[in-house]
């Protein structure tokens, strides 16, 4: 076994008090860091190079969004996955459009679009975003009838995997021949050979598994993570208060040690990681204090090491029209 290198954090980059803190994304032309409160549907954004104090809040949103990616040729606009598929918002004041519902007709007709919202998610190399939906627990009961989809550069879109409950941690290998995805219940990421030129995933097989001994917690399950340019993946435990980094063998090589339990997604900024949490407005002690004081904050470390391209979505032209704030357009 290697020895495992740890990080020791003691207090957040920005208190929060984030309910479901998520999709943290460097925009590294600017140096800035979006990120997300799903369930209290806001849009999050920090200036790195003015520091915490830069933090505001851009919009409080009357969807939720799970997960953004930047567009190629358009540096004012981001796309999402959000409540009823896929959207785009401006980067300044969060106001949005829908470009593109996930759901069948039938499934809009039996109303799956309103029990549902997005989670986690990426774009590939070739331009293509992958976001995962799953049961929105504030409306229905979580079960294993969430999906990922795909939306190509052409506006089509693809179900690559379904039958999932929380889907998390949507990555590629260096090689592009490999990704990797966590459905958290299952407490396993996996890995799947991937086709470059078709997007197709096959072969699912364990990457890496949580250890049967509980060592990071009973309910400590892999959420969203990230890769460094070594190959190796950074991920979040929920309820495991850690971040890990892993080898390509699937061997943990260094913890981050974080003082709140809900992490949920790292993100590369440079060589430091911008870490989110969740769990903010939680239960109080006797002194009425939080019990968990920077549940739902953010967290910054140095690592020592970039991580990979993340890639832009190639839409172009195509993710014009659709309605501002709120309705879902058809094809």
């Amino acid at each position: 076994m290697p020895e495992v290198k740890v990080y020791e954090i003691t207090k957040p980059y920005i208190e929060l008090n984030c309910s479901l803190g998520e999709g943290p994304f460097w925009e590294e032309e600017s140096n800035t860091v979006r990120f997300l409160d799903v369930e209290k549907q806001e849009l999050h954004r920090v200036d790195i190079n003015k520091g915490p104090s830069s933090h505001k809040l851009v919009k409080k949103l009357d969807i939720s969004i799970g997960c953004t990616a930047d567009i190629e040729g358009n540096d004012k606009e981001f796309i999402f996955g959000g409540k009823y598929g896929y959207g785009i918002a401006n980067k300044e004041t969060g106001d949005y459009r829908w470009v593109k519902k996930v759901w069948s007709e039938d499934e809009i007709k039996a109303k799956k679009h309103e029990k549902f919202r997005g989670n986690d998610g990426a774009v590939d190399s070739q331009g293509r975003f992958w976001a995962g939906f799953m049961f929105d627990p504030l409306v229905e009961e979580m079960r294993s009838d969430g999906a990922v989809f795909r939306l190509n550069p052409d506006m089509s879109l693809d179900r690559p995997l379904s039958d999932i409950c929380i889907p998390n941690g949507t990555t590629w290998n260096k090689t592009d021949d490999t990704m990797f995805f966590a459905d958290s219940p299952d407490k396993i990421i996996y890995q799947f050979d991937f086709d470059l030129k078709t997007g197709s995933v096959t072969n699912r097989r364990p990457f890496f598994t949580m250890p049967k001994d509980n060592k990071y917690g009973e309910n400590a399950v892999p959420d969203g993570h990230c890769i460094d340019e070594e190959g190796y993946m950074w991920t979040a435990l929920h309820d495991g208060g850690r971040v890990l980094r892993i080898s390509p063998e699937g061997e943990v090589v260094a913890e981050i040690k974080l003082p709140t339990s809900q992490i949920t997604c790292p993100c590369f900024v440079g060589t430091q990681l911008f870490i989110t949490s969740s769990g903010g407005g939680g239960p109080s002690g006797d002194d009425g204090k939080p019990v968990d004081k920077f549940a739902g904050s953010c967290f910054m470390v140095d690592v020592g090491v970039r991580g990979l391209k993340r890639f832009k979505f190639k839409g172009g032209e195509k993710v014009e029209g659709g309605k501002v704030d709120g309705q879902v357009v058809a094809e």
